[in-house]
């Protein structure tokens, strides 16, 4: 068994983005048009043939590099058709980088006594059966919630243009999350068009007459829809619009996905209002390596 350290520029994509879409972690966010577009660097650890690989996105500071998740990416990790050699990619990437901070995928089961790893959350629903009866499962607050958006009288509208998405995060959201620089909302509106155009992705937008209360982007991939990114209008959060958009796209997507994944958070408030929908709680592993000077 051989796992190879792979520069980006040396990549077989082709090689590469079939071992993605086949393995059994499959994630949008690991094919290399997505890293792509969000990364400034990534490289691969590979094994063997193209067998299994692990993206690493990575920068440098000080003179050292250093793995890190990049903004819009919520899962990575290793990506094979069996889950045997996880532990040799985990060896190989802790020799190689002195700090690591990575997000792997919740099918990524590491053994957490051998390793640097916390357990992080995300909220799924699992859309195997009637809206009716997923409906029926919410929590009290989110039907409340859409007794206030019909009074509201809000109306949904699906397509439209990423900018207003981004200009309404930025305006709400994006007070809250200083660290969040241009270059990321460029890369995200970048992203959104590449995924538009590729039919990888559908924008959402709820209004109230003619303001913009609520907007969201969701990826499609294979069997799952994520919310990737989402906001609403803070001065204008008693109308129920963002448990609205959400349900509204719970009965889009219940025909032909499995899972409606939240896009995931460890926050406490924000995964209570996640789990008010009948979603259920899910761990991925994130590792962590810190020099000791840190």
């Amino acid at each position: 068994m051989s796992i190879k350290y792979i520069h980006r520029e040396h990549l077989d994509e082709e090689k590469y983005n079939q071992c993605i879409d086949t393995s059994l972690q499959s994630k949008i966010y690991a094919f290399s048009w997505y890293l792509d577009i969000v990364c400034t660097t990534w490289d691969v650890l590979v094994l063997n043939d193209y067998e299994a690989v692990m993206p690493l996105p990575w920068r440098k500071k000080y003179g050292i590099k250093y793995v890190h998740p990049p903004l819009w990416v919520l899962q990575l990790g290793i990506f094979s058709k069996c889950d045997t050699i996880q532990s040799d990619f985990i060896s190989v990437v802790q020799k190689r980088f002195r700090f690591i901070e990575l997000r792997l995928n919740n099918k990524n089961l590491i053994d957490g006594d051998n390793f640097n790893f916390l357990e992080k959350q995300f909220q799924a629903l699992e859309l195997t059966t009637r809206y009716d009866n997923i409906k029926k499962a919410y929590q009290s607050d989110r039907k409340k919630d859409l007794k206030r958006a019909e009074k509201s009288e809000l109306r949904i509208e699906w397509g439209g243009n990423p900018s207003d998405l981004i200009t309404l995060f930025q305006n709400n959201v994006g007070k809250r999350t200083p660290e969040i620089k241009e270059q990321d909302y460029q890369n995200l509106e970048t992203l959104i068009n590449f995924c538009l155009k590729n039919e990888y992705g559908e924008l959402c937008f709820v209004y109230q007459g003619k303001k913009l209360v609520a907007a969201a982007f969701f990826l499609k991939h294979q069997e799952t829809v994520t919310i990737l990114c989402s906001s609403t209008d803070f001065s204008n959060r008693k109308n129920g619009a963002n448990t609205f958009l959400i349900d509204e796209a719970i009965q889009r997507y219940g025909y032909g996905y499995k899972t409606f994944n939240f896009g995931g958070s460890s926050m406490q408030s924000i995964a209570k209002y996640f789990l008010s929908f009948g979603a259920q709680e899910k761990i991925y592993p994130m590792l962590l390596k810190r020099p000791k000077f840190l």
